[in-house]
């Protein structure tokens, strides 16, 4: 499955807008788990400004109609819609319909109408269909309650092959997007790569670093070139063990023969740079870093002043006083309150 990085512009207070060289999506909610749409097509659009929980109906193009335009507000993607009628059980659907069954479909309608806690109530109920205990996960790690969310996504991961099975039949679109790092991230299915991305997440924002990384290290395994998993192992491993000359080794190697395409490459070589620094190797360091921002376009402002702040860092260790002057006074006038810029020029 092709991994699709998206940047991030911020418009207002738990309103986002999703950039990518394709599309463009909105999402609303605060930092964490969230569904997202985008303008593929004519679709109807399901959720309310505040949850970070959407789904999406997906209608077939047909000859002389038109695709909505994506430059709608926040508020009018969703506040105006309903449910489809895929969520509406005729008389005798519900008469063949499991009880389960019946309170995922109503988590679905509940969501539609913003009801996040009324729709875990009956997704609670489900959990033992995959895509229900699936859901209340992002639920409760949307709501910082990761007791929860890590139970609910263990039971998802248990019947990982049956996830998308609803979802396809009622023609939902359950996408999230998880913050692999704090400049980039990543969108993920309902399958198994998108369950141990969001437990890998449970267990960091937990502190059980090991945990955390055992997700990783699996999802690794499987796929050695999936960038959003090396990213997200990286900044694991340095978030847990800042001083630690093992584990910058590790990033090294983990960064290792790798390009420069994408906004998760660059920020992967962001975590290079960092630990070839703690390492000594500020020559090296400098050059990494010098590579990345090479590639600007398709990159967020936000990840290019991390990677030339870390530089900087790197131009001190080297000795160069009047460059490293030069570079925080640029990153100054860009944003007086970016990390410690304003301390280091004696502000």
């Amino acid at each position: 499955m092709g991994v699709r990085f998206w940047r991030r512009v911020k418009i207002a207070p738990g309103v986002t807008l999703n950039l990518s060289k394709k599309s463009a999506s909105m999402s609303f909610g605060p930092r964490g788990a969230k569904f997202t749409v985008g303008p593929h097509g004519k679709r109807t659009t399901i959720g309310a400004t505040g949850t970070g929980l959407f789904y999406t109906k997906v209608h077939s193009k047909k000859k002389g109609t038109k695709t909505p335009s994506s430059s709608s507000s926040p508020s009018s993607s969703t506040s105006q819609a309903t449910h489809p009628d895929t969520l509406n059980l005729g008389f005798f659907q519900k008469l063949s319909t499991s009880e389960e069954e019946k309170a995922l479909v109503d988590g679905l309608r509940e969501i539609s109408c913003g009801n996040e806690g009324a729709a875990l109530k009956h997704l609670e109920q489900a959990t033992n269909l995959a895509d229900a205990a699936y859901l209340a996960a992002v639920i409760s790690l949307n709501n910082n309650q990761l007791d929860d969310s890590e139970k609910y996504f263990l039971m998802a991961e248990q019947k990982h092959q049956q996830l998308g099975t609803y979802f396809d039949k009622y023609e939902v679109s359950a996408i999230m997007s998880l913050p692999i790092t704090r400049e980039v991230y990543v969108k993920v299915d309902p399958n198994l790569r998108g369950v141990l991305l969001g437990l890998a997440e449970v267990y960091q924002a937990q502190g059980a670093w090991q945990d955390a990384a055992r997700c990783l290290q699996r999802l690794r395994k499987s796929d050695p070139d999936d960038v959003a998993v090396k990213l997200s192992l990286a900044e694991l491993l340095m978030e847990a063990h800042p001083d630690s000359k093992s584990v910058s080794q590790s990033v090294v190697e983990i960064a290792t023969e790798m390009g420069n395409e994408t906004e998760a490459d660059t920020a992967l070589m962001l975590y290079k740079g960092k630990a070839l620094r703690q390492l000594g190797l500020a020559t090296a360091a400098r050059d990494t870093l010098t590579a990345a921002l090479r590639r600007k376009k398709g990159r967020s402002n936000e990840l290019l002043r991390y990677l030339r702040y870390e530089r900087v860092l790197v131009y001190d260790d080297l000795g160069q006083k009047t460059r490293v002057r030069s570079e925080l006074e640029k990153l100054y006038a860009e944003d007086p309150n970016f990390e410690d810029v304003a301390e280091k020029l004696g502000l």
